[in-house]
């Protein structure tokens, strides 16, 4: 019986749900004013979550996230980014970037 290739284990769930909230700020995205506003439920959420946990960019992302860009002289925190291509949620967090400047 022949088989196929093996499935990949999923990664740690709590360094995923970091990494999740990690790439939100990097990006810009306030996942609290998301769910706020209803346009984040928890199940998409949780599945963000596990989408991450099955990526192999996760060391792509860590380097990505390890070199942001600062803000101008004066400003606390990074500068926004977009969300890398390679990133498993890129096209979730341009939703709810568009759906939060709507909002407010």
């Amino acid at each position: 019986m022949k088989r196929g290739p093996r499935p990949m284990p999923l990664g740690d769930e709590r360094a995923h749900f970091w990494r999740v909230q990690r790439m939100a700020r990097a990006t810009g995205v306030d996942l609290v004013a998301a769910q706020d506003h209803g346009l984040l439920p928890q199940s998409d959420w949780a599945a963000m979550v596990g989408r991450c946990r099955g990526c192999l960019w996760a060391e792509g992302c860590d380097r990505w996230l390890g070199h942001l860009e600062p803000m101008e002289a004066g400003s606390e925190g990074d500068a926004p980014r977009a969300c890398p291509e390679d990133c498993v949620n890129s096209r979730t967090f341009a939703a709810l970037q568009g759906e939060l400047v709507q909002e407010v």
